[in-house]
């Protein structure tokens, strides 16, 4: 398995940030074509951390960023991978790094088709599923608490 980055917004380099920033127009704004402001002001939070995994030449192929939401915890978002890369496992090792990362609990937003895949990792849908960009949603948590 490759290896899992983790940086904050000030120690990426901008090749790492342009890459990360293109992994995700690519899969959420192109292939899922849903138009909406991508960058937004939580990627330069002081406490956001960006995870990525990168080929032998550099080149982002998944990346997600996991975000302080203060006394609630951490919320995993923007979970993406290229779809030349899909299938070898690089999701799932960035969120496996970012639950090691993260205090509980942790909160997410899911595509309605991936819960079954969030869930292997202990998430459990925690509210009403919802519709945003023509795509179905369910919100999620993992409570690492005993």
């Amino acid at each position: 398995m490759p290896d899992v980055h983790a940086a904050h917004l000030g120690e990426l380099s901008p090749h790492t940030l342009l890459g990360i920033l293109a992994v995700r127009q690519d899969v959420f704004v192109v292939e899922q074509q849903c138009a909406y402001p991508d960058i937004d002001a939580r990627d330069a939070e002081a406490e956001t951390v960006h995870l990525w995994i990168e080929d032998g030449e550099g080149r982002v192929l998944s990346t997600l960023r996991l975000l302080s939401d203060g006394e609630s915890g951490h919320r995993v978002g923007r979970v993406a991978t290229l779809n030349e890369a899909r299938g070898r496992g690089y999701s799932g090792a960035l969120l496996r790094r970012a639950i090691e990362l993260a205090g509980p609990p942790i909160t997410l937003s899911a595509q309605a088709y991936l819960v079954d895949w969030y869930a292997r990792f202990g998430f459990e849908i925690c509210g009403e599923r919802w519709v945003e960009d023509g795509i179905e949603h369910a919100p999620m948590r993992l409570d690492l608490s005993p």
